[in-house]
């Protein structure tokens, strides 16, 4: 198997069947506990429409979309040995895996929110994400923040 994940080796993923959206559906996926398919789809439903009924908006997808977007990382930083040392070097992120990010924290934001349905907590965690807050954008603050305090050491990236 090659070390990088190639257009060949990702799976193509189907539409959710209410929104017709491969995001939709890569979210249910994502907050899928034990199989459980129709219960995190239910959930994940439900969510959006609190989301989009908590701002104020008739359509979910677009208010899903501009959270995501919030979320999604630019850099990353990766460990790199050089001479004895170990250095965070910051790297672009590619689009792909910009989602799986976003997608991660997102959810793990949601599930570490406590004292709701699981509904009620990942709509709030979207809605914090399409206001640029909460837990998930907090992620992402944190790791823009290490990419640029790490700025000096780009120079290994490409050695």
């Amino acid at each position: 198997m090659p070390r990088k994940v190639t257009v060949s080796l990702q799976r193509k993923l189907n539409p959710d069947r209410k929104y017709q959206s491969v995001l939709v559906q890569r979210l249910i996926n994502k907050s899928m506990l034990n199989g459980k398919k129709l219960l995190a789809e239910r959930a994940v439903y439900d969510a959006l429409e609190i989301a989009a009924k908590k701002l104020g908006s008739e359509n979910p997808l677009e208010v899903f979309e501009k959270a995501l977007a919030n979320i999604s990382p630019n850099f990353e930083v990766k460990s790199r040995r050089v001479g004895g040392a170990n250095y965070q070097i910051p790297f672009p992120v590619q689009g792909h895996r910009q989602l799986h990010y976003a997608f991660s924290w997102l959810v793990k934001a949601a599930r570490a929110r406590k004292g709701a349905a699981y509904s009620q907590r990942l709509a709030s965690e979207i809605v914090d994400a399409y206001s640029e807050a909460g837990g998930a954008f907090k992620k992402k603050e944190d790791t823009h923040k290490m990419a640029e305090a790490n700025r000096a050491f780009a120079h290994f990236a490409r050695a």
